[in-house]
């Protein structure tokens, strides 16, 4: 197993900084995803773990091994990484297990030792009646079930995944997370698994690290960074969240423009940004908010009503109902629960004030 440490960690390209001044420790064993938006520098950090490419200031750590460091640069074969690439990168002339192979024979363990380790990955992946085929006649799931056998062989202490589901159908992907976090937990290695998809990043993940223009928003578990995001970004980005202008006051209440919420949050008294995601927010018959449905929608058998609250800006809120009411109906909103953020300059309250007002 292998934790990861980056320290002040860049890489420039000309100009531009695809990854910027990032620092972040992994514990060994984890399960890290990669999230943000596209261009956010998520494959660039990932490509700088597998030694693809060098960091122009900065630290990386593997386990007690510096890999990378002013002066220092081990190369991406000496790493005892395994890297699963979107394309799956097979070999279409060789057979499956000759694929399989390939990583142990450029090791230079010898044959025997080759067939019982290509034989066990293959196992893992539920591939092992299969090594005769060539990549060509296998399906989108099982090719990359290969690619993953391939890491796996060489018993890495360290496994990346860049993209690794984004050729398959919403059904192979489903069953693909289901065997990552498998084969996560019986081969304790650490896995970093870069994905656009949230949902793909919260199925599989013990930590996720949010990326937004090469800088690190967050690193936290899921469900943190659903119920505490760290930034107005995470905030935004994770679970369909809107941030709404709104006035905190010096006794933790929130004002809104049809009655007060005690909250909690980082926000302290002044301007803050309150976060509201679908499952916060309900129609009622009062509440203190209202709003009019600007658009609707069906999500999983329910209607998901698009309501722009009155005096709370021009962010049209995502609230799911089991009725589709028809579009210029005014509603008001109960609120179950949120998280509050300082806006920028405005006052910050530490964990031990947010206890006090729960």
């Amino acid at each position: 197993m292998a934790e990861i440490t980056c320290t002040n960690l860049s890489l420039h390209f000309g100009p531009t900084a695809a990854v910027d001044d990032i620092s972040l420790s992994v514990p060994s064993g984890a399960f890290f995803a990669l999230l943000g938006p596209s261009g956010s520098g998520k494959t660039s950090l990932l490509r700088l773990l597998a030694g693809l490419e060098r960091p122009t200031h900065g630290k990386i750590t593997l386990g007690e091994r510096t890999v990378a460091a002013s002066g220092t640069f081990v190369e991406p074969g000496a790493r005892n990484l395994g890297m699963v690439f979107q394309s799956y990168a097979l070999w279409p002339h060789m057979t499956v297990a000759a694929n399989v192979a390939f990583g142990l024979e450029m090791q230079q363990i010898d044959k025997a030792a080759r067939t019982v380790r290509v034989a066990e990955a293959l196992k893992t992946v539920g591939l092992g009646h299969l090594g005769h085929r060539k990549p060509h006649e296998l399906s989108g799931g099982q090719r990359q079930r290969v690619a993953l056998a391939r890491a796996l062989a060489v018993r890495p202490a360290l496994i990346l995944l860049d993209e690794p589901l984004a050729n398959l159908d919403a059904h192979l992907r489903q069953t693909m997370l289901a065997e990552f976090r498998r084969i996560h937990r019986e081969t304790g290695a650490t896995f970093v698994f870069v994905t656009h998809d949230q949902n793909e990043a919260m199925a599989v993940a013990t930590h996720v690290g949010v990326m937004n223009d090469g800088r690190l928003e967050q690193i936290a578990a899921p469900d943190t960074l659903f119920d505490r995001p760290a930034t107005p970004m995470v905030a935004r980005f994770i679970g369909h969240g809107r941030t709404l202008p709104v006035i905190c006051r010096a006794d933790g209440m929130v004002d809104l423009p049809h009655g007060t919420l005690r909250l909690q949050g980082h926000a302290g008294p002044g301007p803050a940004w309150l976060c509201l995601r679908p499952r916060d927010v309900a129609v009622a018959e009062n509440g203190p908010i209202r709003g009019r449905v600007v658009d609707r929608r069906l999500e999983n058998g329910l209607s998901m009503l698009s309501i722009l609250p009155e005096g709370l800006g021009d962010v049209a809120l995502d609230v799911p109902h089991p009725q589709a009411l028809p579009v210029g109906a005014m509603v008001h909103l109960h609120v179950r629960s949120g998280w509050l953020l300082p806006r920028e300059g405005a006052a910050v309250w530490d964990d031990h004030r947010i206890a006090a007002l729960a």
